[in-house]
């Protein structure tokens, strides 16, 4: 048997939310899924009302607290990511894209995401795939096919369950497969990361180039040798 790290991520502010309801409900049937199949998931969830004044602090001084430490921990462990978000006027809330924009650029490469968001009309159906798809392909991870929302009239509609189902089954086979094991054993190199960001992997960077000399204020032609 396998057990599979599930981590969720859910931006909701209230309580109970809506937003954490979605998440829950995809992280259940990832797990039901999973134990049809011989597996076994772990859930953890990071609540980012939780989280808030470490998300501010780290935006502006780049100081991680402990509660953060221990939720980019979470993600950097997880075989499979739930994100969730309400929708503020057309958009994802500031809360859940300032704690993605304070991560690590390298944390969440090939690691197989469900994004979700909740709102109180169907008119922000297309945030999820006009803003969150684009947000996590920047990190470049390996999203499910299938998003989810859920506005106030579709907790009654039986489409959203199926919705549910499809997400978390793509979800699970992405676990299964090892796809983003795979990559970061075998194809970590071949990804761009900034000098530092990779915890000391990014060993193909030439410090000896000619850009890293101008960078460092010296000359692109190093002086010849004595």
């Amino acid at each position: 048997m396998t057990t599979f790290n599930l981590v969720v991520v859910s931006g909701g502010t209230s309580d109970p939310s809506s937003t954490r309801l979605l998440a829950d409900r995809t992280a259940r049937r990832v797990s039901a899924l999973a134990s049809q199949r011989e597996h076994a998931v772990t859930v953890k969830v990071i609540d980012l009302r939780e989280l808030a004044t470490e998300i501010t602090t780290a935006l502006v001084s780049q100081l991680t607290g402990p509660k953060l430490t221990a939720a980019i921990t979470a993600l950097g462990e997880a075989d499979g990511i739930i994100v969730s978000t309400p929708v503020y006027k057309a958009g994802a809330s500031g809360l859940f894209t300032s704690f993605f924009q304070v991560l690590d650029n390298d944390l969440l490469i090939a690691k197989p995401v469900v994004l979700a968001a909740t709102a109180g009309t169907a008119r922000h159906a297309l945030v999820v795939d006009g803003q969150l798809r684009g947000l996590f392909a920047y990190m470049r991870t390996a999203t499910a096919p299938t998003s989810l929302f859920a506005s106030t009239e579709d907790w009654s509609d039986p489409a959203l369950a199926k919705r549910i189902d499809r997400a978390a089954f793509e979800l699970l086979l992405f676990m299964e497969s090892g796809f983003a094991q795979q990559v970061r054993g075998e194809s970590w190199q071949s990804y761009q990361h900034e000098f530092g960001s990779a915890g000391g992997t990014e060993v193909s960077i030439d410090l000896d180039s000619d850009l890293m000399r101008l960078a460092a204020g010296g000359s692109a032609t190093p002086p010849p040798s004595s």
